[in-house]
């Protein structure tokens, strides 16, 4: 209970340092991506083009098929998932084992609730982004699914067809050649039914499920370190072999066919620290891990491929919306946290006060020194316990300052 009342009291203390126009920053990031997701479910209720289609075609003759997947299962799996999994790794493993034990509470729940807001951050701007690329263009192209004809059921007399051919060479449904008919032949009066007959490119499940179901692979590779181990180039070509036991051995980074006279001349000179054995630059890290990382993949996978036998998108629709998922999951991830291989884990730190809305010219990024200080501590405050570009910088605590934030310093360099 004592523990609790420190850690309310020094979040209420941190609180009350940081800057407001920084805050402001950020919920006008969260009102940017509610916006983009606003307009994307605004041109969901568009009925948009309806492109010309020809009797004939087998490939939109397939039947009405219910939906294996439901649109309501796809938000819970691969919005309301993802943003409680995140949510939970930001809270119970975040800042991680190499925090110091002495570090204050109310630099952890910092850190804690920021790493939870960029994950959700990233995962609004990867999902919006999807929605809105995908129902605009749905409504641009009108593609007609595979079993649009099921939905349609056209007039197949010979006065529809002779008043509603707008293409193709055909005179009657059993000519050699087709006929190209405007979607006014259709006999079904249901507007959403029409308009979601005509709207199969891109596929919609494919580029939300790929949207969050990506991101949220990513997000546990970046947190669990789940990559391909790759040793730095320099100590692979510095190297002409890797001894049996290198492990085992010392090395001081100099050839051993080198005269131990010049070596001993070069060490006194220039003295270089030991490097590592070739084999302990990288590991491999556990295959739960792997297996773990690959089930949202899989998930993205089994819901776009449900869409094709269920006769709802084309597999260029399935190809098309699973790209667009994929490339907004990437630039989601990325828009708020570094690299997976280099950057331990950690989220992009946050934007400096005077560099909250727009960098200006002659600057080279929106790092500045204040961080998350507010005005007053800037100009001279009596206690500093600030983020400065992903760096805690605390006074009294320069053991601190480094742990918290390992990794972080050398990606942004």
């Amino acid at each position: 209970m004592v523990a609790t009342g420190k850690t309310v009291n020094s979040l209420a203390s941190g609180a009350r340092r940081v800057s407001r126009r920084l805050v402001a920053s950020y919920v006008l990031d969260w009102i940017s991506i509610a916006a983009i997701a606003a307009v994307g479910g605004a041109l969901s209720r568009v009925h948009g083009a309806k492109h010309a289609f020809s009797l004939q075609d087998p490939s939109i003759s397939y039947p009405y098929h219910d939906d294996t997947v439901s649109i309501g299962v796809v938000v819970i799996v691969c919005l309301v998932a993802p943003g409680i999994i995140t949510a939970i790794i930001s809270l119970l493993f975040i800042p991680g084992p190499t925090v110091h034990r002495s570090t204050p509470r109310s630099l952890i729940w910092r850190r804690k609730i920021w790493e939870w807001n960029t994950a959700w951050m990233g995962l609004g701007l990867s999902l919006a982004s999807a929605l809105l690329l995908t129902e605009g263009l749905k409504d641009l192209a009108g593609k007609p699914r595979p079993m649009m004809l099921a939905v349609c059921d056209p007039d197949t007399s010979p006065e529809s067809l002779a008043r509603y051919k707008v293409g193709g060479l055909g005179s009657s449904l059993g000519s050699a050649v087709p006929i190209v008919v405007d979607w006014h032949i259709c006999r079904n009066t249901d507007a959403s039914q029409l308009r979601n007959a005509f709207a199969s490119w891109p596929s919609g499940h494919s580029s939300f499920s790929w949207a969050g179901m990506l991101y949220l692979s990513l997000f546990l590779c970046a947190k669990f370190a789940i990559h391909i181990p790759l040793m730095p180039a320099s100590s692979y070509n510095s190297r002409r072999y890797i001894s049996t036991f290198d492990e085992e051995e010392e090395h001081d980074g100099h050839d051993e066919d080198e005269d131990p006279s010049k070596r001993l001349r070069s060490a006194s000179s220039s003295p270089q620290p030991p490097s590592h054995p070739p084999r302990n630059e990288a590991a491999a890290p556990p295959v739960y891990l792997f297996i773990i990382a690959f089930i949202p993949i899989g998930v993205a996978l089994f819901i776009a491929t449900s869409r094709w036998f269920d006769y709802k998108h084309h597999g260029f629709d399935i190809i098309s919306g699973s790209l667009i998922g994929i490339v907004t999951a990437w630039v989601g991830f990325r828009w708020y946290h570094l690299p997976i291989q280099g950057g331990s884990g950690w989220a992009w730190g946050a934007r400096s006060r005077d560099r909250a809305f727009w960098l200006g010219v002659g600057r080279a990024n929106y790092v500045g020194e204040e961080g998350w200080e507010s005005a007053r501590v800037a100009n001279g405050g009596t206690h500093r316990d600030v983020e400065a570009g992903g760096h805690v910088v605390g006074a009294g605590l320069p053991d601190q300052r480094e742990s918290i934030e390992t990794g972080v310093s050398g990606a942004r360099s």
